[in-house]
């Protein structure tokens, strides 16, 4: 937190290359553990990125569970019809 925004945001970039590049590698015989251990790290620095802007891991699990049952496409059309009521009022 002391190196500032940008350098959270630059960490959670890099975790998340990292991360794909596990899994890509597990694809092809590598070991899939090593998407466990990127992940943690990914999930570690997007948690001070909550922290940073004030938010709570449990904001993020509401907003999951709000999504449950939607597909991606529903659950897009429905953010911008409520983003297009918002923008009207």
């Amino acid at each position: 937190l002391h190196k500032g925004p940008d350098a959270v945001l630059k960490k959670i970039g890099e975790e998340a290359t990292e991360t794909v590049m596990a899994a890509k590698d597990a694809t092809h015989g590598a070991d899939p553990q090593h998407i466990v251990t990127e992940m943690a790290d990914l999930w570690f620095h997007c948690l001070v990125a909550l922290v940073q802007h004030g938010l709570e891991p449990q904001q993020v699990l509401a907003e999951l569970a709000r999504r449950e049952g939607l597909g991606g496409l529903e659950e897009k059309a429905l953010r911008k019809a409520l983003q297009r009521e918002a923008g009207a009022d």
